[in-house]
């Protein structure tokens, strides 16, 4: 072909006017139940949003930019017509209604300004604060960072509860998952962890998301009031969707959460992202597949519903330094029935993840809290994810917890035990009182590996374990007021010195003779 032909075709190319080219547009010809069955879109592509014509007379960029767009997502490609389910407002489609192609995949608009806000799974604001400015598209799905672009995960996300940061560390970039029956406790971890991160220097301090896939509003205004009250919504989003809204936006909402997080994972910040709770997500996710005609299988459970959640959670991720180091930490929420954790869901989230905090109902009825179960429980990331002072005190209380399970079962049985067992089962009762927690009211860490420390040092040896609460705080009131440079050093350095070991053996002693009265002299 010459150069002449080829100048003449670019020309021509150039010379296009592309708003000219018509729009793709097709026609409702079935809808209900949200779901709406499309034909005439033939180069549809999965995941794309399309426009119901509710918004008639307008061009297409009037359209996305309207507040009253009726938007539909692409989730089944047929032979002749494309399944659409509608993002709120179904009660407006009809038969016969033109729909257009966006040609965009779904995606939310996210800004530095939406930290503090709660927004819906559309990224739209639903706290009467007013829009969201100088907005980035982020989307919904994404392919997750691949292994060449990620990190070892070796730094703590410190949830602020003694028998977590202990025994079961979280690391940055981790997905941990929090597991239970219904009112257990699971929520108010997840919350805890958030108040937590006030503790964190600001430069260091992750920005947190809560994901609320189906709660009760009521639920969600009551945890932004804790979250407010404890100055925590200043570094918070909520992304909230309720039981009674739409099986699809419950759907989105975790990857809602996803794609703000990783829009902060890309500027090299720290992200925690807590979904509450997958077992309504999965729910969700088949009350649309069934609407969606798709076959059902275990449980009536859509057969991708595992990879539903891999591709979710494999979004968390600690950053290598070349993209900037950030990361995404997950906590997903799973609710159990009567402590089943072989059900289908729990092992499949379980598979998943890198490691579970099992909170067992019995524990929580005994007034055990947090009611962790430390047999089941496990961090796969491990010590790599603690700080060098959390490290060398923490070695000895799963051991001392395990063996005190073992002997509390044994010793329904025996009627008389020998010296050695009934110190054990002292020790043991002693250390379950010290990881004994309320409710929104988390430690930072610097703080535990003090408790800790005196706990392993003797600090309760000759007292009752009843006494535990009143001395651990006499005990941490008493370095704040006459000791602060053990809690700054260790705040600091983030490791226990031969010098603040000294230190804290001096202060145990001098303790322990100031406050005889716990110790029955």
């Amino acid at each position: 072909m010459s150069t002449t032909i080829i100048d003449k075709i670019k020309k021509e190319i150039e010379s296009l006017d592309i708003t000219s080219i018509p729009e793709e547009v097709g026609v409702v010809t079935a809808a209900s139940d949200g779901i709406a069955e499309i034909d005439g879109l033939k180069d549809a592509e999965m995941m794309e949003m399309v426009i119901f014509e509710d918004t008639d007379g307008l061009s297409l960029e009037e359209a996305i930019k309207s507040d009253d767009t009726l938007y539909g997502l692409i989730l089944n490609l047929e032979e002749d017509t494309v399944k659409v389910v509608v993002l709120g407002g179904a009660a407006r489609v009809r038969e016969g209604m033109r729909v257009r192609r966006t040609k965009k995949l779904l995606s939310i608009p996210v800004s530095e300004d939406i930290v503090g806000r709660v927004v819906n799974p559309l990224g739209e604001t639903i706290d009467g604060k007013g829009a969201i400015e100088g907005k980035a598209d982020m989307p919904i799905e994404r392919v997750a960072y691949g292994v060449m672009e990620r990190s070892g995960v070796n730094e703590p996300v410190h949830t602020g509860i003694k028998a977590i940061d202990s025994m079961i560390p979280i690391g940055r970039g981790q997905r941990e998952l929090i597991i239970g029956d219904r009112q257990t406790g699971k929520t108010t971890i997840a919350i805890d962890t958030i108040i937590n991160q006030k503790y964190e220097p600001k430069e260091k301090r992750p920005i947190c998301i809560y994901v609320a896939i189906g709660q009760k509003r009521s639920k969600t205004v009551s945890l932004m009031a804790k979250l407010e009250a404890a100055g925590a919504m200043e570094y918070t989003t909520i992304v909230a969707t309720s039981a009674s809204e739409a099986s699809p936006m419950l759907f989105l909402a975790p990857f809602a959460g996803a794609a703000i997080g990783e829009y902060f994972m890309q500027q090299g910040k720290d992200v925690l992202v807590v979904f509450d709770d997958l077992s309504k997500h999965a729910v969700a996710y088949r009350q649309m597949s069934l609407l969606l005609r798709r076959p059902p299988g275990r449980e009536a459970y859509p057969g991708d519903i595992f990879y539903l959640h891999s591709r979710l959670l494999e979004r968390s991720a600690k950053l290598s330094a070349e993209l900037g180091g950030g990361s995404i930490t997950a906590l997903p929420i799973i609710e159990t029935q009567e402590g089943d954790v072989s059900a289908y869901i729990p092992t499949n989230v379980i598979s998943i993840t890198d490691g579970q905090i099992f909170l067992e109902g019995d524990l929580f009825n005994k007034g055990i809290r947090p009611a962790l179960n430390v047999g089941i429980s496990v961090s796969r990331v491990g010590s790599s994810a603690q700080t060098k002072a959390m490290k060398k005190v923490s070695g000895k209380i799963r051991l001392e917890l395990a063996q005190f399970r073992e002997l509390e079962a044994f010793m329904q049985f025996a009627s008389d035990l020998d010296e050695e067992t009934k110190a054990r089962l002292d020790s043991g009762r002693k250390y379950v009182e010290l990881l004994k927690q309320k409710q929104n009211d988390p430690m930072p860490f610097y703080k535990q590996v003090v408790s800790i420390y005196a706990a392993n040092n003797g600090i309760f040896d000759g007292t009752e374990a009843e006494n535990v609460h009143a001395i651990e705080e006499t005990w941490l009131g008493f370095i704040e007021r006459d000791r602060k440079d053990i809690f700054d050093a260790i705040e600091t350095g983030r490791e226990l010195t031969d010098e603040l070991v000294a230190k804290l053996d001096t202060a145990i002693a001098d303790f322990k003779e100031a406050h005889s009265s716990y110790y029955g002299s």
